[in-house]
């Protein structure tokens, strides 16, 4: 069976498309979307990937919110202080075992972020 690779993109409604990506280049350093040959998207580094249908009735994020986005990250307590410098408010969420530690916040518009340092044992 062919399996696909990772994921290619994530596409969503914006009220104010270019603000919004202005915000994940300078909040969360991901690349803008190439709009001119020479321009490169953003490189993801490798690492695991979870696709995870969650309950209609989780309370794990936002009830209006159809989806939560997940990002991989080094190191979390790092990126929370950077984050809360800008002004940006973080929950630490906790610590699975095995699994990894986890924090939320949302963007500007309200999406839900859960930001997660993967366990390394």
């Amino acid at each position: 069976m062919e399996r696909v690779q990772g994921f290619g993109g994530f596409f969503f409604r914006s009220k104010d498309p270019s603000a919004l990506a202005a915000w994940y280049r300078d909040m969360l350093g991901i690349d803008l979307v190439p709009s001119s040959e020479g321009q490169v998207p953003w490189m993801a580094d490798g690492g695991p990937t979870v696709f995870a249908p969650f309950a209609d009735d989780t309370d794990y994020f936002a009830a209006e919110k159809g989806f939560m986005l997940n990002f991989r990250v080094a190191r979390l307590d790092a990126m929370i202080v950077q984050l809360e410098d800008a002004g940006v408010a973080v929950k630490m969420v906790g610590d699975m075992p095995g699994i990894g530690r986890f924090a939320h916040l949302t963007d500007p518009e309200g999406t839900p972020i859960e930001l997660w340092e993967p366990a390394t044992d």
